[in-house]
Formats: structure tokens, C-alpha cells, sequence
């Protein structure tokens, strides 16, 4: 099956997609440096992405996508989030990075079966709740365009007047849209990072879905350190053990059948250490200490055995606080660029390119590649056993 893939970033949604059976057609991204990593994979024959395209569009509003149109499965994309980021300008609408007028008009030409597109966990805040039911409405009915003269609110009166129409009235292309708030912790991610996914599906086709069942848990975690299992894993002398929980914790029934949260050791404990390994660390690709880690209130860093704070890009460079670990003995480090593409569930031979500032940022902005898998291969499975009922 044919992807196309937007706002492509590092390639974190990209990868999931590519390694749950899509192939991408087209790939657009802006960032130069993202662009960069993208391309010297590629040569590199890192896989899944030795199979993209060699050239990878830039400014998507430059492109035309109608050419793809009944030759492609899926659309996905990460729609710049900073309009919607609680560390951002918390503009939305009236920030001209809002990209999701472009998203909407390539599903528009292109016709996919379906499409996956996330964003950041702010765009579901209650300052944006019109907006978030305009980007949900424009997905359902991708032909109903903005008008000329037309508001986008007043644009968002008339979707909603053509949806509660009686459904014999409603013509043209139309997509079944679910959007849900997923901590991708709780999919077996090394961290607790929260994105917004939309997924629809075109009408014709039939398809009822639902998201994936979570697959980890907190409890699972919990009893697993509890009952010295999760210690003895890890191989940590009895004198070293604790827990990472500072209160006692009430096992759920309904966890049952879960596996454990991965924690940042699960994720990045047979790394060599940056510091004290530093020969060992200069064997492995974007693993190099980086000094000047400090905590301050509000951004005190990720404990070793629990999944990982959410990473960030931050407005003007790396915040410190989010991107640290913080070890048994209460030091602060930053994490490594290769610890940080673990936690974010990248592969290992995956390179990133430019400073460790510009590779932290590209990090921050990525969505974990297991759980875009995830995500993906259930649409696949669910596209592979569709024909349309009607042409369209």
C-alpha cells in the first residue's frame, strides 16, 4: 500500500508508517535539517526509510497533489503543532505555522482510503474547542472549502449545517474521523507523552474502527518493582533497590493482562554511560556527553525507573528540565541524542543531523515511531479486507 507523508520531521510517524507495510509516494518537510536526516538515512540504507523517495518536497503549499489522486492508501502527517503547544504562542488559528488547511486540502486531491494525523495534547485545550471541531469537520467533508468571503468560523456554521443533514443530502467526498488523546506510555513508549491522533476513513469504504487496546500500564509497572521482579531484571543489587513510586500504590483490577510502563532504564540501560564510558559511547552514533544540565523548579528531569517526562522542542531552544535524566544518587545529566531517539523509540543506526541542540529539537517534535506502528498497521489491517461500495 501507497503513503503520502507531511510534515515529515525526523521521520517518527513516517518510520511507524513505513514499517506497518505502506510505502511512501511522496514525502514533504519543510526544515532544512530535517530534510537533512531524512536524506542521509536514505543513502545510508537505514530501513524502513532506504525505501522513500529521494527527493522530498519542502513547502507544501507549492505542491501540487492531485496527481496522486486513487493512487494512494494513505495521507499522514504531523501539522506544525506550535499554533496549539503549551509551550508555545498558544495563537491556533491566527499563527501562520497552522498547516492543517494544507492537510485537509491534500486529502482533498488526493482521495485517500484513509489518514493518520497527530498533534500536541494543547490542541484539545478548552480555549480551542471550536477550532478542534473545525479541523474534525474539514476532515469529514475535505470539499467543502473556506469561501472567499467566508470566516472560518462562519465556514465551521456551514459544516456543521451539512452534517446534520439527513444523510441522503449529503454528497460528496466524506471521511468517518475518531480522534482520541494517547499516552503513548501506555502502547509500550519509554514515555509519558501525550498526542492528540486523528484517523478517518473514507465512507465508501465501510470501515467501522476503533483505536488499538492499550497494551501497558502503570499498575503492571508498579507490581513488577513491587514484587522485586522488575529489580532482578535489571540485575540491581538488593541494596539498590526501592521504588520509583513515592507513595504506595492500589493495583487496579482492570490493568489486569497489561505489561508493565517501559522505563527509562528498560529503554536505555545497556547504553554505555556517556560519562564515565566515554570510549564506548564514541562508538555509537549520536552519543556524546553534553554538559550544563541544571534543574530548576517546574523542570527537575525524568527519573531512571519510570518512563520519561515528555520530551520537548521548546520556542527557543532545548528546555533543560524535560530532556535530563535524573540518576538513583539524585544527579542530573541531559540526555544523550541516541538516549533521547531510544525513549522516542527510534532505531539504533538511525542518525540524526546538525548540533545537539538542533537534534534534541527535531527529537522534541517527533512522535514516537512504536506507537505510530501501532496505529498504522491496525488501519492496514483494516484496509486490507475493504472495497468501496459505490465509485466516488
Amino acid at each position: 500500500m501507497r503513503a503520502i507523508e507531511l510534515f515529515a520531521g525526523a521521520g517518527g510517524l513516517g518510520i511507524g508508517v513505513s514499517r506497518a507495510g505502506f510505502i511512501p509516494a511522496a514525502v514533504v518537510e519543510w526544515n532544512r535539517w530535517c530534510r537533512d536526516t531524512l536524506r542521509e538515512n536514505r543513502d545510508r540504507k537505514v530501513q524502513p526509510v532506504s525505501k522513500w523517495p529521494a527527493h522530498i518536497e519542502s513547502d507544501i503549499r507549492k505542491v501540487d497533489f492531485s496527481p496522486h489522486e486513487g493512487r494512494v492508501e494513505l495521507v499522514s502527517g504531523g501539522p506544525p503543532c506550535q499554533p496549539f503547544s503549551l509551550g508555545g504562542r498558544h495563537r491556533g488559528r491566527l499563527d501562520s505555522r497552522d498547516m492543517w488547511p494544507e492537510a485537509v486540502r491534500v486529502v482533498r486531491e488526493v482521495k485517500p482510503k484513509a489518514f493518520i494525523f497527530e498533534n500536541v495534547k494543547g490542541l484539545t485545550r478548552e480555549s480551542f474547542a471550536s477550532y478542534l471541531a473545525y479541523i474534525v469537520h474539514q476532515l469529514t467533508y475535505p470539499e467543502l472549502v473556506l469561501r472567499a468571503e467566508e470566516g472560518w468560523i462562519d465556514h465551521l456554521r456551514r459544516l456543521e449545517r451539512h452534517h446534520t443533514r439527513q444523510p441522503s443530502q449529503r454528497t460528496g467526498l466524506t471521511y468517518n474521523v475518531v480522534h482520541r488523546v494517547l499516552n503513548a506510555a501506555n502502547f509500550g513508549v519509554p514515555q509519558r507523552r501525550e498526542r492528540v491522533v486523528f484517523v478517518g476513513f473514507r465512507s465508501d469504504l465501510g470501515v467501522e474502527w476503533s483505536f488499538p487496546s492499550e497494551t501497558h500500564g502503570l499498575d503492571a509497572l508498579a507490581k513488577s518493582q513491587q514484587t522485586g521482579e522488575y529489580w532482578e531484571r535489571h540485575r540491581v543489587p538488593r541494596g539498590q533497590r526501592g521504588s520509583a513510586f513515592t507513595r504506595p500504590i492500589q493495583l487496579s483490577l482492570t490493568e489486569g493482562g497489561k505489561l508493565p510502563w517501559r522505563t527509562v532504564r528498560d529503554a536505555i540501560g545497556d547504553l554505555p554511560d556517556p560519562v564515565r564510558e566515554i570510549r564506548k559511547s564514541s562508538l555509537l552514533s549520536n552519543h556524546k556527553f553534553q554538559p550544563g544540565a541544571r534543574p530548576y523548579p517546574g523542570h527537575t528531569g525524568s527519573p531512571l525507573d519510570l518512563p520519561a517526562k515528555t520530551l520537548k522542542a521548546g520556542v527557543h531552544g532545548v528546555p533543560g528540565g524535560e530532556n535530563m535524566l535524573v540518576n538513583v544518587d539524585g544527579s542530573v545529566r541531559y540526555f544523550t541524542v541516541r538516549e533521547s531517539a531510544r525513549l522516542q523509540t527510534f532505531p539504533d543506526d538511525f542518525v540524526f543531523h546538525g548540533a545537539w541542540s538542533e537534534a534534541m529539537r527535531q527529537l522534541g517534535n517527533a512522535v514516537p515511531v512504536d506507537l505510530a506502528q501501532v496505529i498504522a498497521q491496525d488501519v492496514r489491517r483494516h484496509l486490507g479486507r475493504t472495497q468501496p461500495r459505490k465509485p466516488l
